[in-house]
């Protein structure tokens, strides 16, 4: 028997996509949300078509397009001589090709989009500043008032609703450290793109940019190999770890060196994926997005693999009961973000590739047309979820 209630732990991307998906379905959620106030931490985000056509028929797309960026195309580009590798058109090919929008836009920008349609609809109640300590379901329905027939843990790589999910998938730090921080258009250096996304590709590290429209500002994401002991995201670097930053980008054209070391100051987000577990426990209570398997941003599908779960969950519990549900959602589910985990991987090495290795990508790429390269896009950004 399909549900009615749910409880979700979590209002960010994951947990609000969610509640909305569910009232399209006439499922009512309670959002349980430690923050007293959401305010979205980090800086942009890209979001592909397989995310924007979601966020299109729950009916967020209208608000963010007149804010956002389109892309003209995704550039590869040499860390050391800036001259160009690659490159997939997007714009009104990507409308074209894939059937929905590519755009970037800062995480707070959506994080609203969300919380206005969330606010605005009367199957969906927030509750902020709940410091609760989750071990089972019956603790929500008393701060609820009513009886919650399942949870849905949308609460990121340190979930609390790990708890409730024996064998749930545990945090490892993956080697990797992004620094992220924006630049004001008027005065980014002119190697930056106003309208596209860049890559900048060097040994161990690589370098993304992207404008963020809403805010006249360049994002930026530097990432290099170090390591943490860390839980805290966002917090600004200190000497050490800023010198480390910069330690992975010597070699790198100069313009760039510059750029990174005139930062003050630059976020300092250790990365984390998720090791294998499971993400339900096979009766009321499932995990979706980071809770459930973090991965490396080298593909840029974080967000939206938290769009594409939240969907999909919501469409698999209003036909099914919950058991029959998860069990469907993780069929479904657990072999793309495989893929995506595989691709992301590759990405990885190939971004942060050294010596004849380098060269044989730069070549290879060089000599792909960017319709080519566009076609091994398809299975990502192409994909229709279900819900």
């Amino acid at each position: 028997m399909p549900i009615k209630t749910a409880a979700i732990i979590g209002a960010g991307i994951a947990g609000l996509t969610a509640a909305l998906a569910l009232a399209r379905h006439g499922i009512a959620s309670e959002i349980f949300e430690q923050a007293d106030v959401l305010t979205e931490v980090g800086a942009g985000l890209q979001i592909s078509p397989n995310a924007s056509r979601i966020l299109d028929t729950l009916g967020v797309l209208d608000t963010l397009r007149p804010v956002w960026l389109e892309p003209e195309e995704i550039r590869l580009v040499s860390g050391s001589s800036l001259r160009p590798i690659a490159s997939v058109p997007c714009g009104i090919f990507a409308l074209q090709r894939w059937g929905a929008p590519y755009g970037t836009a800062h995480r707070a920008t959506l994080q609203k989009a969300l919380l206005d349609a969330v606010t605005a609809n009367a199957l969906c109640k927030l509750h902020l500043g709940r410091h609760i300590d989750i071990k089972n379901k019956q603790a929500l329905e008393e701060i609820a008032r009513r009886k919650l027939d399942i949870v849905i843990g949308a609460d990121g790589v340190w979930s609390k609703a790990h708890a409730m999910v024996p064998g749930a998938p545990s945090p490892l730090f993956s080697g990797n450290i992004a620094w992220r921080f924006s630049i004001a258009e008027t005065q980014a250096p002119a190697m930056l793109e106003k309208t596209s996304v860049t890559a900048f590709l060097g040994p161990s590290s690589h370098l993304v940019c992207y404008p963020i429209r809403e805010n006249a500002a360049f994002n930026i994401v530097a990432i290099v190999s170090g390591s943490s002991s860390s839980r805290d995201w966002g917090v600004a670097g200190n000497k050490a770890q800023r010198e480390q930053m910069l330690r992975g980008f010597s070699g790198w054209n100069g313009a760039i060196r510059r750029m990174l070391e005139a930062q003050e100051p630059a976020s300092f987000w250790p990365l984390y994926e998720m090791k294998a577990g499971r993400w339900h426990n096979g009766s009321d209570t499932i995990l979706i997005g980071d809770a459930a398997h973090a991965m490396m941003p080298f593909a840029a599908q974080g967000a939206a693999m938290a769009i594409e779960d939240a969907f999909e969950l919501a469409g698999m519990l209003a036909a099914h009961s919950p058991v029959e549900a998860f069990e469907l959602y993780e069929k479904r589910r657990a072999p793309r973000i495989a893929r995506l985990k595989q691709r992301a991987a590759f990405n990885q090495f190939a971004y942060h590739a050294r010596g004849p290795v380098r060269i044989a990508r730069n070549l290879v790429l060089s000599l792909r047309p960017p319709q080519r390269l566009a076609a091994d896009m398809d299975w990502i950004y192409g994909y229709r979820a279900i819900g």
